[in-house]
């Protein structure tokens, strides 16, 4: 049983999805979609521009998806289908590539969302004064008892439950500053801070969240084809007012991946492809569930390779 996982915000790189594009014109056409559809070259920014302009939240965002949506779209042509896998995920921005892969949300409809998205994330706090740390080699349960220790009457929550021995911690810069000392001396391995510009899925990012209710309101979401692993249920969900209701909640919620995996492992998925830039989301899998074999999908052999006879 297949699951198609789609990578958040850290996966991007200058030149993603461009030999997809250049390889397989349905791949192409979701890049002239994307970029029609923000009234922009996205494409020339993620193939030839700089990887600082790359990385700003409202650009980084919307090209994630749009580089597994054209690797989606050269699985199509190979012969794949959306159906061939009984459930999609997606890391935090992931989901909206997930949602938009199973049919549920436009291409069109999905880049402008997560062009958004990004803007409201970025613009909910004022640049310096929210922070992300990873702390390594703590559980879930550890690395929140440390959170709510650092926060000292500011925010400071477990955001990302990744595997089971990586958690981001995100809020205050000043607790999550706090957050880091403290990890260190409840035995996490590693403790640091991510080269990130908000405190992404805490309290503090409420406007993004009402900003994104607004927006989503707006937006026609259908069941999608296969169910969707979602990010703060760690359950399954197909109804789209649902659907909707959790986009707007995962805003501020926890990012529940390893118990993600964990439910689709307990129902039969035994492996995985990750669909679109990078392999982050492959390395938790196996660290979640070792038994899940993983595929990654970013470039037209990895095409070949996954849908080639002998796969």
């Amino acid at each position: 049983m297949r699951a198609l996982v789609f990578p958040g915000q850290g996966s991007q790189s200058i030149g993603m999805g461009r030999a997809l594009a250049d390889a397989s014109p349905e791949a192409r056409a979701v890049f002239d979609e994307v970029d029609d559809a923000l009234g922009e070259k996205l494409s020339a920014l993620i193939w030839e521009g700089d990887a600082e302009t790359l990385t700003l939240t409202r650009n980084a965002q919307p090209a994630l998806m749009a580089t597994s949506l054209a690797a989606m779209a050269a699985l199509r042509a190979a012969g794949v289908q959306i159906t061939d896998a009984a459930f999609v995920a997606g890391h935090s921005l992931g989901e909206y590539s997930a949602l938009c892969a199973a049919g549920a949300i436009s291409l069109a409809d999905t880049a402008r969302l997560l062009r958004l998205r990004g803007e409201a994330m970025q613009s909910a706090v004022p640049v310096g004064q929210g922070a992300m740390a990873a702390l390594l080699g703590l559980d879930f349960a550890a690395a929140g008892a440390v959170a709510a220790e650092a926060a000292q009457g500011e925010i400071c929550v477990a955001a990302n439950d990744n595997d089971p021995a990586q958690v981001v911690v995100s809020g205050h810069r000043a607790a999550v500053e706090r957050a880091v000392t403290l990890a260190k001396e409840h035995g996490a391995k590693r403790a640091l801070l991510l080269p990130v510009s908000a405190p992404f899925h805490s309290p503090l990012m409420e406007p993004a969240a009402q900003a994104m209710r607004a927006a989503l309101a707006g937006v026609t979401i259908t069941a999608p084809a296969v169910p969707l692993v979602a990010n703060v249920r760690a359950e399954a969900v197909s109804d789209p007012d649902e659907i909707r209701a959790l986009l707007v909640e995962q805003i501020t919620g926890t990012v529940r991946w390893r118990e993600s995996v964990a439910w689709m492992a307990a129902r039969g998925v035994t492996e995985a492809w990750e669909v679109g830039a990078g392999k982050a989301l492959s390395g938790m899998i196996r660290r979640i569930a070792p038994a899940i074999t993983c595929r990654n999908i970013a470039t037209p052999d990895d095409v070949r390779a996954a849908t080639s006879p002998d796969a």
